[in-house]
């Protein structure tokens, strides 16, 4: 019982995240000093994902095609079942968010996996952490394709994303050019990026919540929290919750239908449900402008709390169930 309560613990950056929220909306950043912490922003993220491309070995590619049946599930379930089940609340969305919170949602459920904490739960359940590292990595590079082509098809030119091809290729630019370079540069920086892993981790989270503050800032000298009634959040928590458990049972029915082995179930149900903040932020800052960008990221941002508290119960209960933990 008291693990149980220790996982539903929320973690440090979970608070940082709220406390560069609350700063955002009583010190929004505006005018000159704005302008130079986008500039400041722009260069964090292609750093960001430079460091990204250079964590990623070729060893784990080469092996991600091995297991293509797995990773081809994964990848169907990140990048198809997510969007329709996102599709599935418009009917709702009018009664329950604000159409900003709306594109949101459809922003989240195009996202990619995301890696540490993917590999992280399968590790904890005693899946298969292999295929894990390779289906999170593999769904992180394809993700920066094909991303922001799943919002081109699910919101157009609404959304604040008025010029799609321009986004795409903005996005291709700040996020994929850094990462190839970072990815090819790995032979000679590689071994430096893994003996600072711990540390560079602060570097991707000091990322994200630079770009939430100026993101945030924006939008609150909008009127974001003017726009953005109360009941709108609750029922943005709620998609969140509804949103992940339903697609957590349909990939364990898809994977135990398919055949997989309860190892590789793991790494499915793991790697198929996250979604990453990680690549989101810096994402939805590329794609996305003006006001809605703060309520763009709201989702993503609450979607990654609570998949951290479901998915450490869910790892907790397949780690017990084998055995590999105490009751």
């Amino acid at each position: 019982m008291n693990n149980w309560l220790a996982r539903l613990r929320i973690d440090p950056f979970t608070l940082a995240l709220l406390c560069t929220v609350t700063l955002a909306s009583l010190l929004p950043v505006a005018g000159t000093a704005a302008a130079v912490m986008d500039d400041v922003t722009d260069v964090a993220i292609a750093a960001l994902f430079f460091l990204h491309g250079a964590r990623l070995s070729r060893e784990a590619v080469k092996a991600g095609l091995l297991h293509w049946r797995l990773h081809l599930l994964i990848l169907a379930c990140t990048f198809v079942l997510y969007p329709l089940l996102g599709l599935l609340f418009k009917p709702f969305a009018h009664a329950l968010l604000t159409p900003e919170l709306f594109v949101g949602v459809l922003f989240l459920c195009a996202l990619p996996s995301t890696v540490q904490s993917s590999i992280a739960f399968t590790s904890m359940a005693g899946g298969n952490v292999p295929a894990a590292v390779c289906a999170a990595s593999l769904s992180s590079l394809l993700g920066v394709f094909v991303t922001p082509l799943l919002m081109t098809l699910l919101v157009g030119s609404q959304g604040a994303m008025a010029h799609p091809a321009e986004a795409i290729g903005k996005i291709l630019l700040q996020l994929l050019v850094p990462f190839l370079a970072g990815h090819f540069l790995r032979p000679l920086i590689g071994r430096w990026v893994e003996r600072h892993r711990a540390i560079l981790r602060y570097t991707d989270q000091g990322t994200i919540l630079l770009v939430v503050y100026t993101a945030f800032s924006e939008s609150v000298n909008e009127g974001l929290w003017h726009d953005t009634p109360l009941p709108a959040l609750l029922g943005m928590a709620a998609v969140a919750m509804v949103l992940l458990g339903v697609a957590m049972v349909l990939i364990t029915v898809l994977a135990r239908r398919l055949g997989f082995d309860r190892a590789d179930e793991i790494a499915i149900v793991f790697c198929g449900s996250k979604k990453s903040l990680a690549t989101g932020v810096p994402m939805a800052k590329v794609m996305f402008a003006g006001s809605s960008l703060g309520a763009i990221v709201l989702p993503v941002m609450l979607y990654h709390q609570i998949q951290l508290i479901v998915c450490a119960v869910v790892a907790g209960r397949y780690a017990r169930r084998s055995g590999s933990v105490p009751r």
